[in-house]
């Protein structure tokens, strides 16, 4: 329907997914690559038990990200895993310690970039938080399948997000912080190459913007700029993939975000 009135429709402008798949999109021009990983996670400055985690986008959304298989590329076939799969402990310089584990943010990626044979991306909390997450899935607190309470036909996903979300709430005052690490290999010039990006960003102080509004609105924004000012115009459905293919667009991207501090750190060895 897109393409028969044509417009430009450009999907998923956010951190990850977004971000992360304009910067594949534009080293997937330059050079061969092999293997991509994106690890990202937005969390709350202090960790407050029990669960060390709030919610700073839509809690049901976060709920989905526990429950739905997980999908990545290995040797160039497509696995699936259960969410919160896989856990590991990664060190991030000025954070600290974070656990990683298998979520289904590939989406777009999977069919546009099917020729790269690894690709992966995981999500990161606070250690041992995977850990309570699991016990309440297993547990069928996650289900929504109605089950019957002296009567009554509830959903337990819908009495589970009545108990959570108030926990999950940002308190009045209270900061958080966005990390990505973005970790590419592969072949520029008949040489290796290997390609890492970083991002943390943190609740901005003066005006008590949230670094996962930050991070993921003016992503949005500076797409939404590119459209309107004529500089992208593919007719369609276009994953933000698409966005990184034309250097121009893609520095456009960084710089504007680059402006407003949200500053992504490169490093190639």
């Amino acid at each position: 329907m897109a393409k028969k009135h044509g417009v430009t429709v450009v999907t998923d402008c956010g951190v990850a997914p977004g971000m992360g798949n304009i910067i594949l999109g534009y080293h997937n021009k330059k050079m061969k690559v092999t293997s991509y990983e994106c690890l990202v996670g937005g969390l709350p400055l202090v960790r407050e038990w029990p669960y060390e985690y709030k919610a700073v986008f839509s809690p049901i959304d976060v709920i989905e990200e526990y429950i739905r298989p997980a999908r990545y590329v290995q040797n160039g076939s497509v696995v699936t895993r259960e969410a919160l799969s896989d856990a590991e402990l990664i060190h991030f310089n000025e954070v600290g310690t974070l656990e990683s584990w298998n979520s289904d943010g590939l989406r777009s990626l999977i069919k546009t970039m099917s020729h790269i044979p690894d690709m992966i991306e995981k999500t990161l909390r606070y250690p041992g938080c995977v850990e309570y997450l699991r016990v309440l899935r297993e547990s069928g607190f996650f289900s929504y399948e109605e089950v019957d309470v002296k009567g009554v036909r509830i959903r337990p996903i819908d009495l589970t997000a009545k108990l959570l979300f108030p926990k999950w709430k940002l308190k009045p005052g209270e900061e958080e912080f966005t990390v990505m690490r973005i970790r590419m290999t592969g072949e520029e010039n008949g040489q290796a190459k290997k390609i890492e990006y970083n991002l943390l960003d943190r609740t901005e102080k003066k005006t008590g913007t949230l670094s996962m509004a930050r991070t993921t609105g003016y992503t949005c924004t500076a797409v939404a700029n590119l459209v309107a000012e004529g500089k992208f115009n593919r007719v369609g459905i276009c994953p933000p993939e698409y966005l990184g293919e034309e250097s121009e667009n893609f520095n456009f991207i960084v710089n504007y975000l680059k402006d407003r501090d949200v500053i992504y750190k490169t490093s190639s060895f």
